[in-house]
């Protein structure tokens, strides 16, 4: 084609659309590509990991409700024993541990906290607090996130404000209306479930601090959640000692469960080997919980405190809604209303902090 008198030929002429089109789609993707993948990591490890815990779970504490304990040992022994492995360095004798990024003095506070929130929860089941009031009281970490926040000196917008109160609504109404259905005598020894509220409310004040204290901790030296998953449990095993003679007997409970008997096939012969149900149970909630506790650490590390506790609150409903499924239950119309508040809780507060993170990124591209 001829310009200013001048033969040019097509294929010399710029390409500006279609390129930058091109490049602009392959920019997107690329941006896209790893967090779609981190985000569907963090959702299988948060809720297959730790929906399949509450059915493991709930069958240990119906069988000895007294080893809650117990369960935590296991779970923070196991994850001390992996924390080594992704800390492990040959070239730092005598512990051959990677260098720790942040000083030991700022873990010891979260350490504290999270040993002291894992036994509490756990132990309220002997306290004659269920599952389904389990979830309930648990529910209300958005509420204590947000007011801890709130002293902290955060700000919340009014849509964040009335997604965490319906959403912790509809867990307490799902919950709630599930153990109605189920008639459940929790009513039979009032000092004890009066004790297992005061257990859990203090275990949910603890937790929203220490989710606070994290995400300070975070933005000072970075997201060093493999440091914190380890140090936070191997730590704590010493803090076990106390329990040791409690616990040592609901082992000896849970080994004179029940067998479950498994064929193994080596070249022709079969062997049957025996193992105690429950303690098949335990290695299910050790591994299941350890996904879980991985999912968490990764979510913490890239989101606010209230971020973490609006999903671990969304979860908790799954894993009510699964355990009623696996279990048998029909679900009450109550269960369900809670569900769609949930889930519309959840939403809500999701586009509106969609929004502000866009507006925020916005004015800094105009500064």
């Amino acid at each position: 084609m001829a310009v200013n008198g001048k033969e040019v030929s097509e294929a010399s002429m710029p390409k500006t659309n279609g390129s930058s089109d091109k490049a602009k789609s392959n920019g997107i993707v690329s941006e896209l590509g790893p967090v779609l993948l981190a985000t569907i990591t963090v959702t299988g490890l948060i809720f297959g990991g730790c929906c399949s815990n509450v059915y493991a779970l709930e069958s240990i504490i119906n069988f000895e409700p007294t080893s809650g304990t117990l369960l935590t040992f296991v779970q923070f022994l196991f994850v001390a024993i992996t924390g080594y492995i992704a800390q492990f360095d040959r070239r730092q004798p005598p512990l051959f541990l990677t260098p720790n990024k942040v000083p030991l003095r700022r873990w010891v506070v979260n350490i504290v906290l999270f040993f002291s929130i894992n036994v509490l929860n756990n132990h309220a089941f002997s306290y004659n607090i269920s599952v389904p009031v389990h979830i309930i009281l648990r529910s209300g970490g958005s509420i204590t996130t947000m007011a801890a926040g709130y002293l902290y000196g955060k700000r919340y917008s009014r849509y964040q404000i009335t997604a965490v109160v319906i959403l912790s609504f509809g867990v307490i109404l799902a919950a709630w209306s599930d153990a109605q259905a189920k008639n459940q005598p929790q009513s039979s020894d009032r000092p004890a479930f009066s004790t297992g509220l005061i257990v859990l409310f203090v275990a949910q004040i603890l937790s929203a601090i220490m989710g606070l204290y994290t995400e300070a901790t975070y933005k000072i030296y970075g997201p060093q959640w493999k440091e914190n998953l380890f140090y936070s449990h191997v730590l704590s095993l010493p803090l076990f000692l106390p329990f040791a003679p409690s616990m040592a007997q609901n082992f000896t409970r849970l080994y004179n469960s029940a067998p479950l008997s498994t064929g193994t096939h080596i070249f022709l012969t079969t062997f049957q080997t025996k193992i105690p149900s429950q303690l098949a149970f335990v290695v299910a909630n050790v591994l299941t919980q350890y996904a879980c506790i991985r999912g968490v650490n990764l979510l913490a590390a890239a989101s606010s405190a209230l971020t973490v506790t609006i999903v671990l609150n969304i979860r908790k409903l799954v894993s009510l809604l699964l355990s009623i499924w696996l279990f048998g239950n029909s679900l009450a119309y109550g269960t369900i209303a809670g569900a769609i508040l949930v889930f519309g809780g959840g939403a809500l507060y999701t586009m509106d902090s969609t929004a502000r993170s866009g507006t925020t990124s916005s004015a800094k591209k105009r500064d």
